[in-house]
């Protein structure tokens, strides 16, 4: 059952504002990242990994988890 946010209690409403704010930066800070990520360090397509961030907690989690690939090997021995 959808509840009304004036129906929501106290700890209801400071749940649903945390998840929110978590969710929104989650969203934010992988935009950041593809924005200046270069195209050749993005398993598939920038313009659909844009779309997929959007998608609640699942888009980020996944371009952070499936759509980076690592810098090469030899920035990495610096």
């Amino acid at each position: 059952m959808k509840k009304k946010w004036s129906e929501l209690g106290p700890v209801e409403r400071a749940a649903v504002l945390a998840l929110g704010s978590v969710q929104v930066a989650l969203a934010a800070a992988a935009w950041a990242d593809l924005a200046t990520r270069p195209a050749a360090r993005v398993n598939g397509p920038k313009k659909l990994w844009a779309l997929l961030i959007g998608v609640n907690f699942v888009g980020p989690l996944s371009y952070f988890r499936w759509g980076r690939r690592p810098a090469q090997a030899e920035h990495r021995e610096r």
